[in-house]
């Protein structure tokens, strides 16, 4: 599939998927979301891909907000319908097997903030900027972000961002945990890229599994969280990779995953 909004480059394991309306500051139309969504079909499905970077084009935004072009003039059927089309693409980003590093190379406000959010890490370059400034417009977060971000953040912190709509700086975005490392600018592309390296490099099915329990135990009690644990702990003596990577170790040797 051709993609008119979206920029897609292999890296090895690692794909690097950047949104890419820069004359838009990379704002989210339902044309691009809907673009993501088969997008993360596709590297979903690809078992070359180890781990996915997400990033905007430009240096100014990682993706400034969802398009107040296109959302100005809706009705509430027609604000519910976008609503819905940014949880299902983002919730799908949150499932799809691989981890997904977002890369804040600048404004993440409103749905882009939302859209860092169901990423698995966030790093951000020192010109990030953070926010959720729908009240401003009259608005509420659509996309998830009243449920992101306290879940992320804590309630009360959240709360103050949700209500005031005020944008942070990457420094205060790293210190209420919103994002795990902040760079300069110059240098997160490639911060990303050793990261993502990295966990490509870890035994794939393990990470998937991983990722799957983060996930979805986070919606669940304890009990049944750590049983959904256990499973998943379970299956991995079923991999050949689990073989390698105990062997290797007793061994004293570097293991060799081949995601089996």
């Amino acid at each position: 599939m051709n993609y008119t909004n979206l920029l897609l480059e292999k890296n090895g394991a690692v794909a690097v998927l950047t949104i890419n309306r820069p004359k838009a500051l990379n704002a989210l139309n339902s044309d691009t979301l809907k673009e993501l969504s088969a997008l993360l079909d596709e590297l979903g499905s690809d078992s070359s891909v180890k781990a996915v970077i997400l990033t905007g084009s430009g240096d100014k935004a990682f993706i400034a907000g969802a398009d107040i072009s296109q959302m100005k003039d809706f009705n509430a059927i027609e604000g519910r319908r976008f609503a819905q089309l940014g949880h299902a693409t983002f919730r799908k980003l949150e499932l799809m097997p691989q981890p997904v590093i977002a890369a804040i190379n600048g404004f993440a406000l409103g749905g882009g903030c939302e859209l860092a959010m169901a990423c698995d890490i966030r790093i951000a370059g020192e010109n990030a900027k953070f926010g959720q400034p729908e009240v401003t417009l009259g608005l509420t977060a659509g996309f998830g972000g009243t449920q992101r971000l306290p879940r992320l953040v804590g309630t009360g912190i959240a709360s103050e961002l949700l209500f005031t709509g005020d944008v942070i700086d990457a420094k205060e975005a790293y210190r209420i945990g919103l994002v795990n490392k902040v760079y300069p600018l110059d240098t997160l592309m490639e911060e990303a890229l050793k990261l993502a390296k990295r966990i490509s490099g870890r035994a794939p099915v393990a990470v998937q599994l991983s990722k799957s329990a983060i996930q979805r135990g986070i919606n669940m009690d304890l009990d049944s969280a750590q049983a959904f644990e256990a499973e998943v702990f379970g299956l991995t003596f079923s991999t050949q990779d689990q073989t390698e990577g105990c062997g290797a170790f007793l061994e004293k040797r570097k293991p060799v995953f081949e995601g089996k």
